[in-house]
């Protein structure tokens, strides 16, 4: 049974940083292409960023370039999400997920190949 369980969402000032956490069981996470996604109040999920199995490549959301930075340590079968220079509009549950792929399609933002989700992690930015 694959289990997905974030971690590290809080309540920050806006220009802060937060890390997100994400560590996986019950598959073969070096095999994966791992991905972050969001969802605010009244919209819909988006895509934050994606990462292939080995760490070589990874895709952002263009509103998070530059600012936010995914990494994975596949020892420790974990999934990070470093966030930096934090604004309101970041606000949302943030969720880990893992690919059935090891790749990120092109439509990774809509979470294309993504099957298994954790329950979320909530990321709060005051103004």
């Amino acid at each position: 049974q694959v289990q997905v369980v974030e971690s590290g969402g809080g309540l920050v000032e806006a220009g802060g940083s937060l890390r997100l956490f994400c560590l996986v069981s019950g598959l073969t996470f070096g095999n994966s292409a791992m991905g972050w996604f969001r969802q605010a109040a009244v919209k819909d999920r988006e895509g934050v960023a994606c990462i292939i199995y080995n760490g070589d490549r990874s895709y952002y959301e263009d509103s998070v370039k530059g600012r936010f930075a995914i990494s994975r340590d596949n020892a420790k079968n974990t999934l990070y999400l470093q966030m930096n220079s934090l604004q309101p509009e970041d606000t949302a549950m943030y969720y880990c997920a893992a690919s059935q792929l090891s790749v990120c399609l092109g439509t990774w933002s809509s979470a294309g190949g993504f099957g298994d989700w954790g329950q979320g992690t909530q990321v709060t930015v005051s103004s």
